[in-house]
């Protein structure tokens, strides 16, 4: 009977995301609250286990780090540092080569999800610089923060939950030595394709920007350019306390929240700040929780997972299933849901935190999953309600399947690639 229940909240998840992707107006986030009703009611998950389901630890950072980021946003240093990025290049090929970059590298370090809300805007301005189709902009913008996401265990949440939760030691720095030239790489060869696709002409860009003007606060951009850094700082200082068996914090997502509510006083405005919180990520993933948990207990994911993944694999072959795993259950599930689920099955296969590039693997694969198809990475959702609700456009389905099946062919055999060497 459980297994029917689960099967049941997967078939939903599934037809409401579909849907969702036609209608917008509904949110992610209530497609998901929905399921963890249903799963509460169905008695998956009893009503006073909801509590332990969740894992606050994620929480906390996911409101840390998107508190630092609305401040940065809305004092404009964000603006203002794409503005600087951009002023540096001259010529149309090399912008998107360059706005590639930016994106990337914003998403490593400020979530990929707070950039896919902020970077629609920038997309279309540069654009307009340089007389591109929009769509190629914001494709570039979904494959470059996706794929820059990679790098680093706060690029996106399937990262956090794998950082918090696979017991891997010191996981920025093996985030980084396993993942960021192969992410570096990814973002050019995407370009290169994009460009290709479009067949864009290089030209000369004759439209210049001045960065500061972008600031709207000063005071409040430096809050939240000491606060991102201070949090980064610390999480580096963390994991070599952890590789070197000194005391350290166990619980990470600690650290942002702590220095996000010692920033929110100084703030000009702090309730703008608070507001500026995507809080329908959080109640995603409060409710994410609480339904994978129902998902599993249910029994209905393990036949599949039994196929591609029977036991416990490691070396290139463990990676290459892990990788398939993933990139093919995140188009069902969208790779963050998938990814909490994947994390419990490898943990019963026996998975540990010694099974460092496995775990790397998950968090690569579960990752540039997103690529494929918009449904992939709730990012891609994101960038496509900006699109329909406030700029009046859409990439639809199968525009983004046909060059997001190239995207992903390409990124996996550079990851599989840098990995195996």
């Amino acid at each position: 009977m459980r297994f029917w229940l689960g099967f049941i909240v997967l078939v939903y998840l599934v037809v409401a995301l579909v849907v969702r992707s036609r209608r917008p107006r509904i949110p992610v986030w209530g497609v998901m609250a929905f399921a963890s009703f249903m799963v509460v009611v169905f008695g998956l998950v009893g009503v006073d286990e909801v509590v332990s389901a969740v894992d606050l630890d994620v929480i906390l950072f996911l409101i840390g780090m998107f508190s630092l980021v609305s401040l940065a946003n809305s004092s404009g240093l964000l603006e203002m540092v794409a503005r600087w990025f951009i002023s540096v290049f001259r010529r149309r090929v090399a912008l998107l080569y360059g706005s590639s970059l930016l994106f990337g590298v914003l998403a490593a370090f400020v979530v990929n999800d707070t950039v896919a809300l902020m970077g629609p805007p920038i997309a279309y301005t540069l654009s307009r610089l340089a007389g591109v189709d929009p769509k190629l902009m914001f494709l570039l913008l979904a494959f470059s923060l996706t794929i820059g996401s990679v790098m680093t265990p706060i690029g996106n949440p399937q990262n956090v939950l794998i950082a918090v939760e696979s017991g891997v030691e010191a996981p920025f720095i093996a985030f980084l030595a396993k993942l960021a030239l192969p992410t570096l790489v990814n973002l050019i060869a995407t370009t290169y394709v994009l460009v290709k696709v479009f067949r864009v002409e290089d030209r000369e860009i004759g439209v210049a920007l001045i960065p500061h003007e972008a600031l709207r606060n000063r005071r409040d951009a430096q809050l939240a350019a000491v606060g991102i850094a201070l949090t980064i700082a610390l999480l580096l200082v963390n994991d070599v306390l952890e590789l070197y068996r000194a005391p350290h914090i166990v619980y990470r997502g600690i650290i942002p929240f702590v220095i996000a509510a010692g920033i929110y006083i100084f703030a000009s405005n702090p309730r703008e700040v608070l507001s500026g919180v995507d809080w329908g990520t959080i109640v995603f993933f409060i409710t994410m929780f609480v339904t994978m948990e129902g998902v599993w207990r249910s029994g209905v994911l393990q036949p599949l997972l039994n196929i591609i993944l029977p036991a416990k694999s490691c070396g290139f072959i463990g990676i290459l299933r892990i990788t398939i795993a993933s990139i093919l259950l995140s188009q069902l599930l969208s790779n963050v849901p998938f990814t909490k689920l994947f994390i419990e099955y490898m943990k019963s296969l026996g998975y540990t935190g010694n099974d460092k590039n496995e775990w790397i693997a998950l968090a690569m694969s579960s990752t540039i999953a997103g690529n494929l198809t918009i449904l992939g990475a709730a990012s891609n959702v994101i960038i496509l309600e900006v699109l329909e609700s406030r700029m009046g456009t859409t990439i639809t389905f199968t525009e983004f399947l046909k060059i997001g099946a190239i995207v992903t062919l390409v990124n996996t055999a550079i990851y599989l690639l840098f990995l195996h060497l």
